[in-house]
């Protein structure tokens, strides 16, 4: 392949990601004034963790609040909110799933007939199930987030293409690979025109409960060199805490009180 092919190749993919008009096509009664996304550039960094403690602060702040899980091949929301049972419909669409504290959640789990059938399904089709989750789904809530599968293929190109977003907040860790992930997925929403409202880092470093100490056991942050050279605020930073992960394994996430997210929800508030 010579330049000229590659420069053309280029072209052509740029063109494909720009932006088209968002479908504001919803289901009949369905109200949502604010749509946030939570995203990563890899899997495993614990998206559906932030997504899970900022949908319950704003719970607890008195706004409504409902989380679609666009993670198809690997949902994660229900088990964390302890939700178990199936998503209902009638004549004008889908119902959500409601938590304890009355958080909607509409999930692909929800819909099969068990948790563990796996989805295999080509990228089309998962795209298209993302898009009815917006379309077909009666949500009411003054927040809606989405909790985004890992990388920039089908499902956040759907996303950023079909719903209106109002920002997106970007989870990473501190690796250095981590670096030129991050750099990806916050080009790709440039390139789409979605607002980047900053970036938390996960296992940050684990704090020693019988002297306090932090040890970075993913080794030294790089988040703040990493937000500077992008031009971006980093929001939060979350320690490695296994009552927090022995808490979204019992479905219980609406129970755990951190305060590591706190800024970043009275943020979204504002």
């Amino acid at each position: 392949m010579d330049d000229q092919e590659a420069e053309q190749i280029r072209k052509e993919m740029q063109g494909s990601m720009h932006p088209e008009q968002p479908s504001f096509d919803l289901a009949p009664g369905t109200t949502i004034k604010h749509v946030i996304g939570v995203v990563s550039g890899k899997g495993g960094v614990g998206k559906s963790l932030v997504t899970g403690i900022l949908a319950t602060q704003l719970k607890r702040k008195g706004a409504n609040v409902g989380i679609l899980d666009a993670d198809i091949t690997g949902p994660s929301i229900p088990t964390a909110f302890g939700v178990h049972t199936k998503a209902e419909g009638s004549e004008l669409g889908i119902y959500p799933a409601e938590t304890k504290t009355g958080i909607e959640i509409m999930s692909l789990n929800l819909l099969t007939e068990n948790e563990t059938d796996p989805v295999v399904w080509r990228g089309p089709v998962i795209a298209g199930a993302v898009k009815q989750f917006w379309t077909d789904v009666i949500w009411g809530d003054d927040f809606l987030f989405v909790d985004m599968p890992p990388g920039t293929g089908d499902v956040p190109l759907t996303v950023f293409q079909s719903l209106p977003v109002d920002g997106i907040v970007v989870v990473t860790t501190p690796q250095d690979l981590v670096s030129m992930i991050v750099t990806k997925a916050v080009k790709m929403a440039e390139m789409m025109h979605i607002p980047v409202l900053g970036l938390v880092e996960n296992y940050s470093y684990f704090r020693c409960p019988d002297c306090g100490k932090e040890h970075a056991i993913f080794g030294e942050s790089h988040i703040e060199r990493v937000a500077a050279d992008l031009g971006l605020k980093v929001l939060a930073r979350l320690p490695i805490d296994p009552a927090v992960a022995a808490a979204c394994d019992a479905g219980r996430i609406e129970e755990l009180d951190p305060n590591y997210l706190t800024a970043v929800a009275e943020l979204l508030a504002e």
